[in-house]
């Protein structure tokens, strides 16, 4: 597993009520596993645990990881991207319907709009220099 970038307390203040118990450490693994997907391109200085040293970016990626976990919340999706992709998901015998547009950008990103946001407001986007 990847690194994760927001605890439950920082989900918490992030959407100013109680994060779901016992849910939000994986809702937050999850989420961090978008934004990492997000900054394939991206570069910027770390330490030697592959960090991101920079304040800014530390705390830019927490609320990228944040603002993806509240929108799966408010979506009703689990973290897998089914809730944001369909109307109606069941898995025996499986059944969707309703195909809808998930929170993607023009880029292919995988991304809430405020998660989007918070990345691109310090150039941590795909080709961009920070």
């Amino acid at each position: 597993m990847g690194r994760v970038y927001a605890t439950p307390e920082q989900l918490a203040m992030w959407m100013g009520r109680p994060a779901p118990d016992g849910d939000a450490a994986r809702l937050l693994a999850r989420a961090s596993e978008d934004v990492d997907d997000a900054l394939l391109t991206a570069v910027y200085d770390v330490d030697d645990d592959g960090d991101p040293t920079d304040p800014q970016i530390v705390a830019a990626l927490s609320a990228a990881a944040c603002a993806q976990a509240e929108f799966w919340l408010a979506s009703g999706d689990d973290g897998t991207g089914a809730g944001a992709r369909w109307d109606s998901v069941s898995i025996g015998p499986v059944a969707l319907s309703g195909r809808r547009d998930g929170p993607g950008d023009a880029s292919g990103l995988d991304l809430a709009p405020r998660a989007y946001r918070a990345l691109r407001a310090v150039g941590l986007l795909p080709g961009v220099i920070w």
